[in-house]
C-alpha cells in the first residue's frame, strides 16, 4: 500500500531569505524577492535570523537580503553579528538600505556584504545584484566543494608582460608632489541622457591631448556613485580602491588618490565611479572638498562628471569651480530644469555666475527656425548660452560603447572637433593666466 507521504512532493528547499525588523516595511522587497525565487524564500526577523544560520537547514541558503532603514542604525550590533555568520557558513550578502546614513553603512558593508541595493529597489536592481553574486569566482568554487574546481597543473610562474592594448589600464605613474593648481571643470546634465557624460569625458581627453610636447596633467573625477559611466565610455575597470577612498577621506592623501584612479591611453588619469551602486550622501562635503583639493594640487585641470541630483556636497564642487558647464537641450524640460536651478542657487546666495550653458544637439546653422528658437529660449531664460555643440549622431553612441574617445574612433566627428575647440580655448586661456601670474 502506497503511503501518503509518497504522494506529497518534498518541499522545494529555502535558496533565500531576507532579515529585517519588519519585512513589511520593505513591500517591494517582497514582490522581487517573490518574482525571483517563487516560493523558494523566507523571511526572518534579526532575533529570529542567528538562531536559523546555527542549524543545518540554512546549508541550502544562496543569500541572504538583509533589509535595514534609519531606526536600525541605534542597535547595529546585531545586525554585523548576522552578516559575520553569515559569511562564515559562506552564504552571500546583499544589503537593502533605504535612508541609512553613511556611516552606518560604511561599516555594515565593511562587514563583507557582497552586494548593495538602495530602497526603494530600482527596476531590475535585485535581479541584477543575485545574477552577481551567482557568478562565483574559481577561487570561491574551489572553496566551497573542492570536487567542482577545475583540475589544472600548476602553471609556471609568467614573466612580467607589458600590455601592447592602447587604452591598458594603469595608475598613474607620476609621484605626488602637489606643485599644481587645477583648473576645475564640473558638468552638470540639467536633464537626462542630455550627454553630459560624453562630454565630460571628451573634454578630459581632449584637454590631455592638446600638445605633444607640453601637454597638461588632466584627470577626470566621476561623482555620480549610482549611474556614473566614466568607466564605460574609457573601458575602465571600477577599482575597489575608489570606495575605499570616498569613505575614508579624513586618512586619504594625494598618494591614496592617485592609487585609486587609473590612466587612460598613458594621458588622461581617471577616478571612476566606485564598482557598487552607492547613495549620494555616504559622502561628506568636507570628504568632496578633501578629494577635489588633492586633485587640484596634482593636475592641471579637473574634470568632474557631476550626478544630475542635486546633493549635499553640490555647493562644495560649485565654490570650488573655476566653471561650472550645465547641458540643456533645445526642450521644455531643460528650459524649466534651468529655471529651478537658477531660483535655487540665489535662495541659497550661491554663486550662480559660475555656471555656463552648454546645448547639445544645437540646430544647424542652416536651420534658421530652429536658431531662432535656441535664441528665443536663452532670451527667456535670462541666460547665455555660450556653447552650441552639433548632433555627433551614431557615430558617439559607438565611441562609447567601444570605450573610447570621439577623436580615436571618429576624429571628424562635428562634436569633437566643437569640443576640441573648447578644449583649446580653455587651454589658452589658462596658459595667458599663468603667464600673468609669472
Amino acid at each position: 500500500m502506497t503511503s501518503v507521504a509518497n504522494l506529497q512532493p518534498d518541499p522545494a528547499p529555502i535558496l533565500a531569505c531576507t532579515i529585517s525588523r519588519d519585512v513589511q516595511n520593505f513591500d517591494l522587497l517582497i514582490d522581487d524577492m517573490e518574482n525571483e525565487l517563487g516560493e523558494s524564500w523566507g523571511d526572518l526577523g534579526f532575533e529570529d535570523a542567528l538562531i536559523f544560520l546555527g542549524q543545518p537547514e540554512s546549508a541550502t541558503l544562496e543569500f541572504v537580503a538583509i533589509a535595514v532603514d534609519a531606526e536600525d542604525e541605534v542597535d547595529l550590533s546585531r545586525i554585523t553579528e548576522i552578516i559575520r555568520t553569515a559569511k562564515a557558513k559562506p552564504i552571500k550578502v546583499i544589503l537593502i538600505a533605504d535612508q541609512v546614513g553613511p556611516a552606518a553603512l560604511h561599516q555594515l558593508l565593511r562587514l563583507g556584504a557582497d552586494d548593495f541595493v538602495p530602497y526603494p529597489l530600482p527596476d531590475g536592481a535585485l535581479h541584477e545584484a543575485i545574477e552577481r553574486i551567482r557568478k562565483a569566482t574559481p577561487a570561491e568554487v574551489a572553496a566551497t566543494d573542492p570536487a567542482a574546481a577545475p583540475i589544472s597543473a600548476p602553471a609556471p610562474t609568467p614573466a612580467p608582460v607589458v600590455s601592447d592594448e592602447p587604452h591598458a589600464e594603469k595608475a598613474p605613474a607620476f609621484k605626488a608632489k602637489g606643485d599644481r593648481d587645477a583648473v576645475v571643470l564640473p558638468v552638470h546634465g540639467l536633464a537626462g541622457g542630455c550627454g553630459a557624460s560624453t562630454f565630460a569625458a571628451n573634454l578630459a581627453w581632449e584637454l590631455a591631448t592638446l600638445s605633444k610636447t607640453d601637454a597638461p596633467r588632466v584627470c577626470l573625477i566621476d561623482l555620480d556613485f549610482q549611474y556614473g559611466s566614466a568607466a564605460t565610455y574609457l573601458d575602465l575597470p571600477r577599482k575597489e580602491a575608489v570606495f575605499d577612498l570616498l569613505t575614508d577621506t579624513a586618512h586619504a592623501d594625494s598618494d591614496t588618490l592617485l592609487a585609486a584612479m587609473l590612466t587612460f591611453n598613458d594621458k588622461l588619469h581617471v577616478l571612476t565611479a566606485p564598482s557598487d551602486m552607492l547613495p549620494l550622501d555616504i559622502v561628506s562635503p568636507e570628504d568632496i572638498a578633501r578629494i577635489i583639493d588633492m586633485a587640484r594640487a596634482n593636475f592641471d585641470f579637473v574634470v568632474i562628471d557631476m550626478p544630475r541630483t542635486i546633493v549635499a556636497w553640490t555647493e562644495t564642487v560649485l565654490s570650488r569651480a573655476h566653471v561650472y558647464f550645465a547641458l540643456m537641450e533645445l526642450d521644455l524640460r531643460s528650459a524649466q530644469n534651468v529655471l529651478r536651478l537658477v531660483r535655487a542657487l540665489k535662495a541659497e546666495g550661491l554663486p550662480h555666475e559660475k555656471l555656463r550653458y552648454v546645448l547639445n544637439r544645437a540646430p544647424k546653422f542652416t536651420d534658421l527656425s530652429a536658431k531662432s528658437r535656441v535664441k528665443r529660449m536663452a532670451e527667456s531664460l535670462d541666460i547665455t548660452i555660450e556653447v552650441q555643440l552639433p548632433d555627433g549622431g551614431s557615430q558617439v553612441t559607438q565611441a562609447n560603447d567601444h570605450g573610447l574617445p570621439l577623436s580615436e574612433n571618429a576624429g571628424k566627428n562635428p562634436l569633437r572637433k566643437e569640443i576640441q575647440k573648447l578644449a583649446k580655448s580653455l587651454f589658452d586661456l589658462n596658459k595667458a593666466v599663468e603667464t600673468g601670474r609669472g
